[in-house]
């Protein structure tokens, strides 16, 4: 068979030529998005082919030549040199075509037991894992420097608002650590996910398992996953649901950055003047000459919420979908590949513009805002004695009346209050929702599988 040969066959191919549109419609972004999967891809077959020597379908001298090849197509997957060449569909007829051609028949050994149904599958948790793992060190960066400039600004005090209206006394220090804590939730979400994507579903092949007596627990163990999905049928049935259970994870942390986004935009606004943006953070008008946009903020608060409808997208994808593969699935890759890289420029941003943001420490002295003190005394005269009915219609009285002269303290002492922020739990719980994650072992298990033959 010559090169040539080679490069127009399709690793199905019964002979019989494919209609051009057809071709074309049905691979679609496949060869641009497998790129993003070629690495995993690879790692993936090295797997395979060290499971296959253990159960006699790759010989003692093949293998060191299989997985040294191998080695070197993984390079150039991760330094960018590799691509996919005209006419072939996918990341899988890629690697199987390159080894073929640099080692002939033996090259052609390495998909025994496999189907590009359970490769694919492996590559998405592949590199769903490794995108996870970026997304959870960006998520917690930006938690720390929330939880450092909530430190910094416990004492600072701002109104806070119900239904929009001036309610009680907030501080700066309370609103960062409120997003703080709530990113610890999204990770413990995230962790859900990382514990379902980290199940090996290598070896089921088509969905229905092979006659080879595979060794699933070997590729299980090479690869570093938690588990296997050991149903194969079920196997299967994760393409799809694997990527929508992320999909919740990652709208829940773009859920975060949303309204934290949200709030920024409020803030900076001349109504309200909470904080600021550098000159050099901000965009202006073509027209008018005092414009400070804060538009950061609101594509950061757009990015967000293009995240949170992802579920839905895949949900829409997904639903009607029997038992069993179908094409339908190949379409999840371009609404969820893209969604990692976005959600992670998002983060960075996020840190980046938190840190320069400047604070107006005087916001609780505006007269406009002496109303939210009215609970304090509330509470004032019911530690005096009154029942708290009482005291409720004694300052109501007095702010009808006029006559309401507000005390500006503020004295909270109970856990995640203004005095008592407990930003200490908060990161001892994130630490822990960290620890859960186990991303030592998955590295560890790379490196062995690259380095041992």
């Amino acid at each position: 068979m010559t090169n040539q040969k080679q490069n127009a066959e399709k690793i199905w191919e019964k002979g019989i030529p494919v209609d051009e549109l057809i071709e074309q419609f049905t691979i679609g972004k496949d060869r641009d998005l497998d790129l993003y999967l070629a690495p995993f891809d690879v790692l993936g077959s090295i797997a395979h082919v060290k499971m296959l020597h253990s159960i006699d379908l790759i010989a003692d001298d093949e293998l060191p030549e299989l997985v040294d090849e191998l080695t070197k197509i993984y390079e150039k997957a991760v330094t960018g040199d590799f691509f996919i060449e005209e006419g072939i569909e996918d990341v899988h007829s890629q690697v199987e075509l390159m080894l073929t051609r640099a080692l002939g028949d033996m090259g052609k050994k390495i998909h025994s037991g496999r189907s590009r149904n359970d490769q694919v599958l492996l590559d998405i948790k592949l590199y769903a894992r490794n995108e996870i793992q970026q997304l959870v060190e960006l998520t917690n960066n930006l938690f720390k420097l929330l939880i450092k400039r909530s430190d910094e600004s416990k004492d600072i005090l701002i109104p806070g608002y119900t239904h929009l209206q001036v309610a009680m006394p907030s501080s700066f220090g309370l609103w960062f650590g409120a997003y703080a804590e709530s990113l610890t939730d999204d990770l413990q979400l995230l962790n859900a996910a990382w514990k379902i994507t980290n199940q090996n579903p290598l070896g089921s092949a088509a969905g229905y398992g092979s006659s080879f007596p595979l060794n699933r627990q070997m590729t299980t163990d090479l690869l570093g996953f938690g588990q296997m999905n050991y149903n194969v049928v079920y196997a299967q049935m994760g393409r799809g649901k694997v990527e929508k259970t992320i999909a919740f994870a990652l709208s829940s942390i773009a859920s975060t950055l949303s309204k934290m986004a949200y709030d920024v935009c409020l803030y900076t606004s001349q109504n309200f003047g909470f904080v600021s943006l550098p000159d050099n953070m901000t965009t202006g008008s073509s027209i008018m000459p005092h414009k400070k946009n804060p538009d950061v903020f609101e594509l950061l608060r757009a990015h967000c919420n293009k995240i949170q409808a992802l579920p839905n997208d895949i949900v829409l994808m997904t639903n009607n979908l029997p038992s069993g593969y179908f094409r339908d699935l190949q379409i999840i890759k371009e609404v969820f590949i893209p969604s990692f890289g976005e959600l992670k420029s998002c983060l960075r941003i996020a840190a980046h513009a938190i840190e320069h943001m400047e604070l107006n420490t005087k916001v609780i002295d505006d007269k406009k805002y002496d109303l939210v003190f009215s609970v304090e005394e509330v509470n004032r005269l019911v530690t005096g004695g009154m029942p708290f009915r009482d005291a409720y219609k004694h300052v109501a009285h007095k702010i009808f009346e006029g006559d309401y002269v507000p005390t500006k303290k503020v004295k909270h002492v109970h856990e995640g209050s203004i005095g008592n922020l407990c930003n200490d739990k908060i990161t001892a719980k994130m630490e822990t929702i960290i620890s859960a994650f186990d991303f030592e072992k998955v590295d560890r298990s790379f490196q062995e599988l690259l380095t041992k033959s």
